[in-house]
């Protein structure tokens, strides 16, 4: 068990992963704790890579004039071993009035620093990146319970369908939900929410088009632009989810969970290409994806009619769906 200090933070602190909110997030909530009951804690951050070990001796050492100080070490993982020597030495025996927060993206390179880390007693901070959706849900409804509300398993799973994996786009879009509810989210919530939200993507448009839906994508694209959506973004989203049909069908059979880890996709978006791919060819796919990529180069070249390059396109992804069923 580490050394707490009279702050109620632990002297030594890993934070260990390389996901970058969640490192993040462990520095700024011990930095806030420490400042909570001293507001003039020195707080000083370094590169683990350009440290000497003359100057972390320095910064570790007893203040002549008092105070707390927090001292985040970026990068641990690079640490030169003498600096490492000295900072294992000093996590056996931590000074109370010192936070030493140790930034490790948690791979091969420095492990031998983050085990001694915790061997000497340093309090770990998980900072993995997430996998599986089960993770993701999970972080969801933490996010959600930390900002004062509540949220469902369905409409945290809801909430990755609509917005993805990207735990910074996640952590935004619960901050929003809460700022634009009651603070109760369910799946109800969720699709309510993004009802009239989820064409500022552009994957509302890309999604009926691929299902050949026409008059669906094309309401949703001219809402998009209406609204003042660009429309690169919608480009885009029509290249992805024609990419990503084209490739969940090229690899053959299997449940969605099967192939997530060859694909490396989560496996909602994998069941999504599933279901979407249902009557297209391999031909009509080639086609498709021929009609996103001219979509593409129009609306980035500075096509003199970007809207009309969209609409083009979405007509010619169902046309190539189309001919695919026949």
């Amino acid at each position: 068990m580490g050394t707490v200090t009279p702050a109620g933070v632990p002297a030594v602190l890993l934070v260990l992963g390389d996901e970058e909110l969640l490192a993040t997030r462990a520095v700024s909530d011990t930095v806030a704790a420490v400042r909570s009951t001293d507001p003039d804690v020195d707080v000083r951050e370094y590169e683990a890579g350009n440290l000497t070990v003359g100057e972390i001796a320095e910064m570790l050492s007893p203040s002549l004039f008092g105070g707390r100080r927090v001292i985040v070490l970026r990068a641990a993982q690079d640490a030169r071993k003498d600096l490492v020597t000295a900072l294992l030495a000093y996590a056996k025996n931590p000074d109370p009035d010192v936070h030493l927060v140790a930034v490790h993206a948690g791979g091969a390179k420095g492990k031998a620093f983050a085990d001694g880390l915790r061997a000497a007693g340093a309090t770990v901070v998980p900072a993995a990146k997430l996998k599986g959706d089960q993770a993701r849900v999970a972080f969801v409804r933490d996010e959600i319970r930390r900002a004062g509300g509540t949220c469902t398993p369905e409409a945290a799973a809801a909430l990755l369908a609509a917005i993805g994996n990207d735990l910074r786009e996640l952590s935004s879009a619960c901050a929003q939900l809460i700022a634009d509810t009651d603070g109760r989210i369910g799946a109800d919530t969720v699709a309510r929410y993004y009802r009239g939200r989820a064409e500022v993507s552009g994957f509302t448009v890309a999604d009926a088009a691929i299902v050949g839906d026409v008059p669906g994508a094309l309401e949703a694209l001219r809402w998009a632009l209406h609204v003042g959506v660009d429309p690169v973004p919608i480009a885009d989203a029509l290249a992805d989810g024609v990419r990503t049909v084209a490739r969940v069908a090229s690899a053959g059979r299997g449940s969605a969970y099967q192939l997530a880890s060859s694909l490396g996709m989560p496996a909602w978006k994998i069941e999504r290409a599933q279901r979407q791919g249902r009557g297209w060819t391999p031909d009509g796919l080639v086609t498709a994806m021929q009609a996103a990529a001219e979509c593409n180069a129009a609306v980035k070249g500075g096509a003199d009619d970007r809207a009309y390059a969209l609409e083009r396109a979405v007509f010619a992804v169902a046309a190539a769906r189309q001919d695919g069923a026949r």
